[in-house]
C-alpha cells in the first residue's frame, strides 16, 4: 500500500504535462480508465445551481432542496411523489444527453486503443457516447435499472419507458399511482440499484462486467499500461485510487495519470510514474487530440 505522503505534480507546466500524457498514450499497450463524479461534472451534469432550478424548482419551493443529490434522500410521504421526483433526476441525468460531448471525445481519443472501463459513475454515459458494453465495469450501479427494495432475488429491471411514462405523467408532484413499480416477485416497491447500502443488487451482469476487469489487469501484468484517473474524489479510493495506486507501483512500465480540477494528487512512492494534471477534464482531453 502506498503512504499518505502525496505529491501534487499539477503545478508542473500545463503544457508539459499535456506532452508527457500524450506520449504515454502512445506507448501504452493498454489503457486503464477510472472514471468518478468529476468526469460527468467536466461533461456538464451538475446537481445543483441553474441546472437543478430548472428541473425541480416545484420540489425547491416545498421543501428547500439546495441540489439534486440532498433531495434524493428525503423521506417522501408517498410512494407517487417519491417517484415523481427520482423519475425527473434519472431522466435527466441517465436518458438525456450529456450537456458537454466530454465523453465522445474522451471515446475518439481512446477507440484505437486497448482499453477497459472502470468507473463509479451511474449515468450509462460511456455506452451512450461509443464505449464498448464489454469493456465497461459500473460498480456503484445504473440509473436504467431498478430491483427489488428488499431484495428478494438478484435481478434487475429497465426502466427506461416506465421512467418516461412518470416524466410525461406526472401532477402536482405525483405520479399516477399506477405507474408505481413494485417486484414482480414478492409484491414489494421496487428501488433503484444504486449501492447506497446493503441491498444492492450485484447481477448476473454485474458479476461477468467484473470478471473481464480482473481477466484484463492479468492480461497486461507486467507491460507498458496506463492508468488514466479522471474525477475521482475521496469518498470511494478503495474502488479506484488506491488500486490504480497499488498497481502503478508493482509495475516498473506503468505510468499513472491523474486529471482532476483541484485533487490531481499522487504518492511519494510513484511520483516518477506520475502525471498529474489540475485542470477540467473536458479541456485536457481536447488538448490531448
Amino acid at each position: 500500500m502506498c503512504s499518505k505522503i502525496w505529491t501534487r505534480k499539477s503545478t508542473e507546466n500545463y503544457l508539459s504535462s499535456i506532452k508527457k500524457l500524450q506520449t504515454a498514450l502512445v506507448q501504452a499497450d493498454a489503457v486503464v480508465v477510472g472514471a468518478g463524479a468529476g468526469l460527468s461534472t467536466s461533461a456538464g451534469f451538475v446537481y445543483s445551481g441553474e441546472r437543478f432550478q430548472n428541473n425541480f424548482q416545484d420540489f425547491i419551493e416545498k421543501y428547500g432542496f439546495e441540489d439534486m443529490y440532498s433531495g434524493g434522500f428525503y423521506p417522501f410521504d408517498s410512494l407517487e411523489e417519491h417517484w415523481a421526483y427520482w423519475s425527473k433526476y434519472i431522466y435527466i441525468n441517465r436518458y438525456e444527453d450529456a450537456p458537454k460531448p466530454v465523453y465522445t471525445d474522451l471515446f475518439t481519443l481512446l477507440k484505437e486503443k486497448d482499453y477497459f472501463v472502470l468507473t463509479t459513475n451511474v449515468d450509462h454515459q460511456f455506452q451512450k457516447a461509443g464505449f464498448d458494453k464489454k469493456r465497461l465495469f459500473y460498480t456503484q450501479g445504473d440509473f436504467g435499472l431498478f430491483q427489488c427494495s428488499k431484495p428478494c432475488h438478484s435481478q434487475t429491471y429497465d426502466n427506461e419507458e416506465l421512467i418516461r411514462k412518470m416524466v410525461a405523467q406526472q401532477k402536482d408532484m405525483k405520479i399516477p399511482s399506477e405507474l408505481v413499480p413494485y417486484c414482480p416477485k414478492c409484491g414489494r416497491p421496487m428501488s433503484m440499484n444504486l449501492r447506497a447500502d446493503y441491498t444492492f443488487v450485484e447481477e448476473e451482469g454485474w458479476y461477468r462486467a467484473s470478471e473481464r476487469y480482473t481477466e484484463f489487469i492479468r492480461r497486461h501484468e507486467g507491460r507498458n499500461i496506463l492508468y488514466l484517473e479522471l474525477g475521482v474524489g475521496a469518498n470511494t479510493p478503495g474502488i479506484i485510487k488506491y488500486p490504480f495506486w497499488q498497481m502503478t507501483a508493482q509495475n516498473e512500465h506503468a505510468m499513472y495519470a491523474c486529471i482532476n480540477y483541484g485533487e490531481a494528487i499522487a504518492p511519494k512512492e510513484i511520483e516518477r510514474q506520475s502525471i498529474c494534471i489540475n485542470h477540467d477534464i473536458g479541456e485536457v482531453i481536447k488538448e490531448l487530440y
